[in-house]
Parts: structure tokens; sequence; C-alpha cells
């Protein structure tokens, strides 16, 4: 996944979860933050970060913050950029074989899951969860409590009980971590209904990725620790 119009700036704060106070080029300037979560270990006051200029004029900021330089690694925080990356990997045969048909968003009990995929006369389930937390070379999901993402497990274990395949895969958005295991102490209902889903037979892959400026590619499998 390739973005255009980066451009590096210093963060400076966040007065609230969608707005960032950046510098750029000696100017100080507000940017959107493309993601919700707490981001507290990341955005830093003087963390480099790179934001895309968006050409839109009815915006109230010009800038999207997209990555964030920790250390010497690239953290992409863009909750935007995980479904895509995915869905790159998926399609250049990285996943499932013989794929006929992907759905993104597919209802489910009222709710949507990310993605729905046939593929040799079987049908499955994909959600994805994107992971910018990590800790002593741990990545850690989520960096909030999510009562979203326990009903989505939730119902991909009904799924599977069901006759669906069913998956979760993190996307850990940086390079460089040693396992990946759930935050069972930002919440803990989280980590033990992904210890259920597993033991009811869905499948949970952690990725991690090749960050850099202006891109963000799935990389490699990472072990997972529930």
């Amino acid at each position: 996944m390739l973005y255009s119009k980066i451009k590096k700036a210093v963060f400076l704060d966040r007065p609230n979860r969608f707005i960032a106070n950046i510098e750029l080029d000696g100017e100080k300037l507000q940017a959107h933050v493309k993601n919700t979560g707490r981001c507290k270990e990341l955005l830093i006051p003087g963390a480099t970060v790179y934001v895309q200029e968006k050409d839109i004029a009815c915006r109230k900021t010009k800038y999207d913050l997209i990555t964030v330089k920790k250390g010497d690694r690239l953290v992409n925080i863009d909750s935007q950029a995980p479904n895509k990356v995915v869905l790159e990997w998926i399609k250049d045969g990285n996943f499932l074989p013989d794929i006929t048909k992907i759905q993104s968003e597919y209802t489910l009990k009222g709710s949507r899951i990310d993605f729905f995929v046939e593929y040799q006369g079987k049908k499955a389930l994909i959600e994805v969860k994107g992971v910018t937390l990590e800790q002593d070379g741990v990545a850690l999901f989520p960096d909030a409590p999510t009562d979203r993402g326990v009903k989505h497990i939730k119902e991909l274990i009904l799924a599977q009980n069901s006759g669906f395949e069913a998956y979760i895969i993190f996307l850990i958005q940086l390079k460089g971590v040693s396992y990946f295991s759930p935050n069972a102490n930002t919440h803990k209902e989280f980590a033990e209904e992904l210890k259920k889903a597993h033991q009811s037979g869905v499948i949970i892959i952690a990725l991690d990725s090749i960050v850099t400026k202006d891109s963000i590619t799935a990389g490699d499998r990472v072990e997972i620790r529930l």
C-alpha cells in the first residue's frame, strides 16, 4: 500500500483523539489522526511523524497523520491501512488457495465482518485487527477496551460452529516484534474471548509489516502467545 504526498513533521500534542498539532517546515499546523486508539507510547511530544497532504477543500485539516518514528523503527498508525494491506496479501496468493470470490464488509447477524472469501468450495470469514502497541518486543492488542472487538470474536465463534471457516488476522503495523499476545491488562474479556475462539477452531494469524515513510506491506507471520 502506497501513500502519496508524504511530508516529515514533528508531533507536538493531541488535543483530542481526532486531531494532532504538528510542526511542519517551521509552521504549526493541525493534522487528522487516522486512529482513535490511545497511541500514548507513540505520540510523544517531539516525535518524528509523517503526514499525508490531502487535496480536499471541505476538510478542516490539510494533513493526515500516517506514520510515527519510535526509536529506529517506523510505526504505521493509519487504522484504514490493515484491511487494505491484508486484502493485497490475500490477492497476492499468500493465504487461501484458488479463491473465486472476495467480498468486503460481509454482514453477519447485524455486524460487518471485514471479508467473506470463497475458495475450493469453502466459505471463510476474516476479521482484521490493526496492532500498533508494542512493549518490550511484544505486539499487543487492544490498546484500549474494545467491546466491538469482543462482539466480533463471539460472532466468528458462532460462524465457525455453523459451518464457516473463521479467521482473525492481527496486522502488526511495524517490524521487529518477538511475538503477539492479547492485551489482558487492558481488556481481560477480549483476551479471554480470543482464547475461546482458538479453542473453538477459529484460526488466529499475526503478521508484521514492512513500513516506510510512504508505504506499508504485509511482512512475515509472527508467533502468537495466548
